[in-house]
């Protein structure tokens, strides 16, 4: 048997029966703050220097984000020096407000003065823990201990805010968090929440922010809105404060923690790029406003270039986007499944032909453009691929729409090449199988010389003649036939040089490139004498001549294989 489960204490939730919030749906972008510089920075192995945390601020700051903790510059010198850096060096634009973080102990609350001097707009975010196991574990207090500890901060938080704001004239903002809300009786969280606002005064103008961390998530997220709602619904002044979220992934579901309890009434989102954080990470604030973004909300950032955000992210951390992050991961856009693939070629093809304004591809929630991802491959093939995905790859690669009647055979010759070399083939392989079955096969025939014509007969109906040069057996034969078209001219021209019974089935033909290098590429499907179906292709600046060399091929490929 795996372990003793008993000795761990099941989660206590909430008493919500009237719950409201499964019924709400996000409408709106929340404020969002990103605490990568402290809560993700302490997270690291090697956490980021000075230059690596400056590059980084701006990357974030480039991404849209108004609120920033920058760090705990009350906990070493580094982190002082960093604030100091971005005041000093004017890093910090005008619509930017810095967050520092301070526990609720005197001495560290005057160091966090010292460093945010010279900065135009602060949250000074104060906080200490709460929670029922820390008080009984920890600290070896009882709740009204914690209260008075809290209480005193937030006295000398504001004395020296006022000190401040009277010298400098700096936009000063208050956040309080009783940390590990989510451990913490949720009564007791409405109560000491209460007592700091007694003293700080927030009014419906200059709101303060009540943080409530899910420090250690320890139950499902449905839970946690619950205790969102409960605390909503039963504080007092809600007009006067924004309500915050912090949500970890101890559990796996810090993403769930977070939309659920946007719909239970917060207005504010703390969390990372990447879900980065102590353990298992916090909140991930680009998955949660990239879910936003396919439900048709704004989420207010911009993740339109997700590759450089990736790139500096992994530089400034040393850490790994893993390749199944949702929406920034090498594979999140791409397709090995036969039935995958087809359904997204299908996709494709139905929003380009109808014109829909809509985004409406299966298997892709959005689309890969929207985060700079126009260029990367969606479908790759390997051994599990079917027969679509390898027509896909010519077509949005290398310009080649094969007819859907060429896909079977295409794709298995594919598909045999991938179990043969047991890996995933490359778009140049493909392409490579591609011209040797197709573009390079030049025998047993061979078109010397051509020339087309139209002849008017008296009746004034148009005919196509053709005469041309076609080498096989090591010889050259003269041939000249005429038709309607220069596909039934040619056919008829080579029957008298005895290659006949080949039953034209159908072809098409679409441009390659374009300018006045542009090339025709044409597909030419025909029974074989023996009943056998055959594809060609020819590749010609003439149409024409591009369907001939296509008939040729195709009965090249027919005797090659008799």
């Amino acid at each position: 048997m795996f372990g003793n489960c008993k000795k761990y204490i099941p989660f206590q939730p909430v008493r919500l029966p009237d719950r409201r919030w499964p019924d709400k749906v996000i409408e709106k972008a929340p404020v969002w703050c990103s605490v990568d510089l402290r809560d993700g920075n302490q997270a690291l192995i090697d956490p980021m220097n000075l230059e690596e945390k400056l590059r980084f601020f701006q990357m974030l700051v480039d991404v849209g984000f108004k609120e920033i903790e920058v760090g705990f510059p009350s906990a070493s010198e580094t982190e002082y020096e960093i604030l100091r850096a971005l005041i000093e060096r004017n890093l910090i634009p005008d619509d930017v407000t810095v967050q520092v973080l301070v526990q609720a102990r005197e001495h560290l609350i005057r160091k966090t003065f010292e460093a945010i001097e010279g900065a135009k707009n602060v949250i000074i975010h104060f906080y200490n823990s709460t929670s029922t196991l820390q008080r009984k574990v920890v600290f070896r207090t009882d709740m009204q201990g914690v209260i008075d500890i809290e209480v005193d901060a937030a006295k000398l938080v504001k004395k020296m805010t006022e000190e401040e704001v009277k010298k400098s004239g700096a936009n000063i903002r208050f956040e309080y968090s009783p940390e590990s809300f989510s451990g913490t009786e949720i009564d007791n969280s409405i109560l000491i929440c209460e007592k700091v606002m007694e003293v700080l005064q927030p009014t419906p103008e200059n709101k303060l922010i009540l943080n409530l961390p899910n420090t250690v998530e320890m139950s499902t997220p449905n839970c946690y809105a619950d205790q969102i709602e409960y605390f909503c619904r039963n504080m007092k002044n809600r007009d006067c404060v924004l309500i915050s979220l912090h949500p970890h992934n101890d559990r796996g579901t810090a993403t769930a923690a977070t939309e659920l309890g946007l719909m239970a009434g917060a207005d504010r989102v703390e969390g990372t790029l990447f879900g980065n954080g102590e353990r298992t990470g916090n909140a991930d604030i680009m998955v949660v406003a990239m879910n936003m973004y396919t439900q048709g909300v704004d989420p207010k950032l911009d993740f339109s270039n997700m590759r450089k955000i990736q790139a500096v992210f992994e530089k400034c951390t040393k850490m790994k986007v893993h390749e199944r992050h949702p929406y920034a991961g090498d594979l999140v856009f791409t397709a090995f499944s036969g039935s995958h693939q087809d359904a997204i070629k299908k996709g494709k093809d139905y929003m380009s032909q109808s014109g829909t304004p809509y985004w409406e591809g299966p298997y892709l929630p959005i689309d890969p453009a929207d985060v700079g991802r126009e260029y990367e491959p969606i479908i790759r093939i390997n051994s599990q691929s079917g027969k679509g995905g390898a027509a896909f790859v010519m077509q949005h690669t290398f310009g080649f729409d094969l007819p859907k009647s060429m896909h079977p055979e295409f794709g298995a010759m594919v598909k045999a090449a991938c179990d043969e070399a047991g890996r995933e083939l490359q778009p140049e392989e493909i392409y490579g199988i591609f011209r040797r079955e197709y573009l390079d096969v030049s025998s047993p025939y061979n078109l010397k010389q051509y020339k087309l014509y139209e002849e008017t007969d008296v009746g004034e109906n148009t005919q196509v003649h053709f005469e041309g040069v076609v080498r096989f057996h090591h010889e050259d034969h003269a041939v000249s036939a005429c038709g309607n078209g220069p596909i039934s001219a040619f056919f008829r021209a080579i029957s008298g040089v005895g290659i006949r019974n080949f039953k034209f089935i159908s072809y098409s033909e679409h441009a390659i490139s374009s300018g006045e290098d542009s090339k025709a590429v044409s597909y030419i499907h025909l029974t074989a004498p023996d009943g056998r179906d055959v594809f060609g292709v020819g590749i010609d600046n003439n149409i024409s001549l591009a369907s001939i060399k296509g008939i040729i091929c195709a009965i090249n490929r027919a005797q090659s294989k008799s």
